[in-house]
């Protein structure tokens, strides 16, 4: 925020540029009684004159000041809000996924030795929803990255009014993408600023960081790889294999745009990730994860 100053008073030419003070002294000779009569009646405190200068000034201060009390607002308090309730839509929306899966049975996984020489469950290939409808909420994003206790719902279209602009979602899935587990690239946006602040720090995440989506079938996790910044305009980002035009995929990945920088959108984030595994929701979440699904 920049400190303004108010403008000075403006005085007048006569004012400023008087001189008659000066010849008035006591004991002077020659009319100076006269003279100092004169002064008399001249000097007084100078008449305050209304600038149009200054007064413009003053009203682009005020204009100034309320344009930033505004943006605060909407970035900080607003956004602060929405942020609550988006974060309270996932949890609700965890929940339905979880209660709608309490019958179903685990499937039996298969131990995987790891090159460090700890198993790992494998439940095999991940299972693939069909598309939802337009604005439909089918998937829960968790990113711990970005807190502890994050997680937004994720709507099919990124159109802004029904899906980005929000207040029980934020996030949202192009539709000519892959959708979650399915071989190819999954892509999602959000705003950086305004309306939840949702990918705000997407800049923030490092190699390695999980990147959790839960649907009806499952926990799917992702692993960040790298980000680049890139125009408006870039659409290869979408394709199947990310920047890759017309390359047949064979691995899952995952792709998150927003705005950069914040407050701005003169070009865009994205966020690479690539698959690592997935588990049925009867299995239980992710250890990282177990403390904020559903109603948690």
């Amino acid at each position: 925020m920049t400190d303004h100053e108010h403008p000075p008073d403006d005085l007048g030419l006569d004012d400023l540029f008087s001189s008659e003070g000066a010849e008035d002294l006591p004991g002077s000779s020659g009319g100076g009684g006269r003279r100092q009569r004169d002064g008399g009646r001249r000097r007084g405190k100078p008449k305050r004159r209304v600038s149009i200068v200054g007064v413009f000034g003053e009203l682009l201060v005020t204009a100034g000041v309320l344009v930033l009390l505004f943006l605060g607002w909407q970035t900080w308090w607003q956004s602060g809000v929405l942020a609550a309730q988006q974060n309270s839509a996932a949890a609700e929306q965890s929940q339905k996924f979880l209660d709608q899966a309490k019958n179903e049975p685990t499937p039996t996984p298969t131990a995987v030795k790891q090159p460090d020489g700890t198993t790992k469950k494998d439940y095999g290939t991940p299972p693939v929803m069909s598309a939802p409808g337009a604005a439909q909420a089918f998937a829960v994003i968790y990113v711990p990255r970005f807190g502890a206790d994050w997680k937004r719902t994720i709507r099919e279209t990124v159109d802004v009014e029904s899906v980005l602009n929000s207040y029980d979602a934020g996030v949202g899935h192009y539709s000519d993408t892959a959708m979650p587990g399915q071989v190819g690239n999954f892509a999602i946006a959000a705003h950086d600023t305004g309306y939840g602040n949702t990918f705000i720090d997407v800049s923030k995440l490092r190699v390695g960081d999980a990147i959790y989506i839960q649907t009806k079938d499952g926990y799917y996790t992702y692993r960040f790889r790298n980000m680049e910044y890139i125009q408006p305009n870039a659409v290869q980002v979408l394709y199947s294999v990310p920047q890759v035009k017309d390359a047949k995929a064979t691995d899952r990945y995952i792709t998150l745009t927003t705005c950069n920088p914040p407050y701005h959108a003169q070009e865009r984030i994205a966020a690479f990730g690539v698959f690592e595994s997935w588990q049925p929701l009867s299995a239980g979440p992710p250890k990282e994860i177990a403390s904020t699904v559903g109603g948690n």
